[in-house]
């Protein structure tokens, strides 16, 4: 129940009038369904003394004025609380989004793709089943076994008492499907996600798959999961097969005994022939909420199951969040970025720093180093996607910590190494996030990053899809792209992790001409393995096991002999090779 509160209070809060109004007409649906049977025994008492066609015409007449107001009131209720479940369905899927994206990194090396879409499609649609025919039918049932009870109890309490003589037995078949069925419901979902994630990971790597010949080995490994899932299915439908029949037999039961005791006291005198057509009745009308009860419960164990997976989300909170009174960026800023005493531990006992360095603004910078130096995890706390367990990043003399995330990175390009791109035209996604792009500047902006003649040979140009991922470029063209977006927000700061790793030497020469005006007056930081690439920059930071090794202009490194020295004169050897 706290789950509930703290996941769904403040939804039926936001939706507390349409709520209060859809319920008033549930309540006020059962109480004339519940006040059907007594017009009905006062009618066959009526008649009993004494038949007239104008007592059977009003009776009649009140009968089908009660049922037509029940109707008008049942269809209004199942509009307003069906259709407010869906709108609740919509907001919880839209605030998971909102929240989702809000998660740092570190939540999606902990969660799988294909888990966490799992629960955003099958378990919220099992919420909302609960939000909306289960709660519904929860209290429909409730109400009217309760209005039924207290009329069958007025009118005689011993036959009402003989007839709740199965009642323990359905509440202990209740408490103990509804746990079996919960925890198997868990299993379920678990497996669904297990399910999503395996297809997800293989279609996005479909290409890996096929070059390694794992199509039989894959397809085998799904087919062990997708038995399984079934096989939790069935043991699920053998727990829901059996608590159906167990409900109706008891219902059969309940029947039998008000047929023999209720047979006995109306021949006795007992009860009026009309009283007993209303116990009759009214068994009939709880036999659908004894029936529904185990639907129902079926419904909420699932429900519930759901929202513990979605609460589970839920509470998972950024490690990297704005603070309570964030510091307004700088107008204009500048750019100047120091690192002081800047360190990154990881849980695997790995650790980049302490870094003492300082970016003047408006310069262009480069950092290299071997794989897994820190490269990349130095940069990666500019725009904090992390930050410094010790030590603090500065710009323009500022913590970082101090000034709202979001803030800060509409001030920074960054071409990550990984590059991404969306199943969306070439043009759009060299306009993510810019949405005041228009077709010159989007253009130029691809020129500018070497994307020109590739644009040209496109049947569709800008206009070309790249498929998922932007399956259909080739590695250059993709990092290419990526420069192109990082360009046309026209940043303060420029950071480009390793961005022309999958281009060749001329045409990361061309690049490199082209990006010359573009670096001028912003703050630039390159970072790639090639000596040809960062040669020009003012100024080259080595990072070395996470620590810097050296720094210097790249005439003075090479004469210091040291590690970019002979990164230099490997690939001066590599390029005489290749010229061979």
């Amino acid at each position: 129940m706290r789950l509930a509160i703290q996941t769904l209070g403040p939804l039926f809060w936001s939706y507390r009038r349409g709520l209060a109004i859809g319920f008033g007409a549930l309540l006020l649906k059962d109480l004339l369904g519940a006040s059907l049977p007594i017009v009905i025994k006062a009618g066959v008492d009526a008649l009993t003394t004494g038949f007239t066609l104008r007592s059977l015409f009003l009776f009649g007449l009140a009968m089908l004025a009660l049922a037509a107001m029940k109707g008008f009131f049942q269809y209004w209720m199942r509009v307003l609380l069906i259709g407010i479940s869906r709108d609740m369905e919509y907001d919880l899927r839209k605030r998971l989004f909102a929240h989702l994206i809000q998660l740092d990194n570190g939540f999606y090396l902990r969660y799988r793709t294909g888990d966490i879409m799992a629960r955003a499609t099958n378990d919220l649609n099992a919420v909302r089943m609960m939000l909306g025919p289960g709660v519904m039918y929860w209290t429909e049932t409730s109400i009217t076994f309760v209005l039924a009870f207290s009329v069958m109890l007025y009118t005689d309490w011993k036959l009402t008492l003989i007839a709740l003589i199965p009642g323990p037995f359905v509440s202990l078949a209740v408490i103990f499907f509804g746990r079996h069925i919960h925890s198997r419901f868990e299993n379920i979902q678990a497996l669904f996600s297990d399910i999503s994630s395996r297809v997800q990971e293989n279609l996005a790597g479909v290409r890996v798959l096929r070059a390694y010949v794992q199509e039989e080995a894959e397809l085998a490994r799904f087919e062990r999961l997708n038995r399984e899932y079934i096989r939790q299915n069935l043991k699920l439908g053998i727990i829901s097969g059996l608590f159906m029949p167990l409900l109706e037999g008891l219902i059969g039961l309940v029947f039998l005994i008000i047929l023999w005791a209720g047979g006995t006291r109306l021949l006795q005198g007992g009860i009026s022939l009309g009283s007993f057509m209303m116990f009759t009745i009214y068994m009939g009308m709880l036999t659908w909420p004894m029936i529904a009860m185990g639907w129902v419960v079926n419904l909420m164990q699932r429900g519930i199951a759901s929202l513990e997976r979605l609460h589970e989300i839920f509470q998972q909170q950024p490690a990297i969040a704005a603070p309570s009174n964030p510091v307004a960026v700088p107008e204009p800023l500048c750019g100047e970025i120091e690192f002081r005493g800047a360190c990154v531990a990881f849980e695997n006992g790995n650790a980049v720093g302490p870094i003492h360095l300082r970016i003047p603004a408006g310069r262009t910078v480069a950092i290299v180093g071997h794989t897994g130096s820190g490269k990349s995890t130095l940069v990666h706390l500019i725009p904090r996607l992390l930050d410094p367990t010790s030590g603090a990043v500065l710009l323009d003399g500022i913590d970082l910590r101090e000034f709202d995330p979001t803030d800060i990175r509409r001030q920074i390009g960054f071409v990550p190494q990984e590059t991404f791109l969306f199943s969306a035209t070439l043009a759009e996604n060299i306009a993510f996030g810019v949405e005041t792009a228009t077709r010159e500047q989007i253009q130029r902006a691809a020129e500018i990053a070497g994307l020109g003649p590739d644009i040209a040979s496109f049947p569709n140009g800008l206009d070309t899809r790249v498929g998922e991922r932007g399956i259909t470029l080739s590695g250059g063209q993709k990092q290419r792209t990526a420069i192109a977006r990082a360009i046309l927000r026209n940043p303060t700061i420029l950071i480009l992790d390793d961005a022309l790793s999958s281009v060749d030497t001329l045409t990361e020469e061309r690049i490199l001409t082209h990006l010359a005006d573009v670096l001028r007056d912003r703050t630039t930081i390159l970072i790639s393995h090639r000596v040809s690439t960062v040669r020009s920059a003012s100024h080259i930071y080595v990072i070395e096991n996470g620590l810097l090794a050296e720094q210097g202009s790249h005439e003075s490194l090479l004469a210091q002999g040291g590690y970019y020295a002979d990164l230099h004169q490997k690939q001066l050897l590599e390029e005489e090779l290749e010229a061979i």
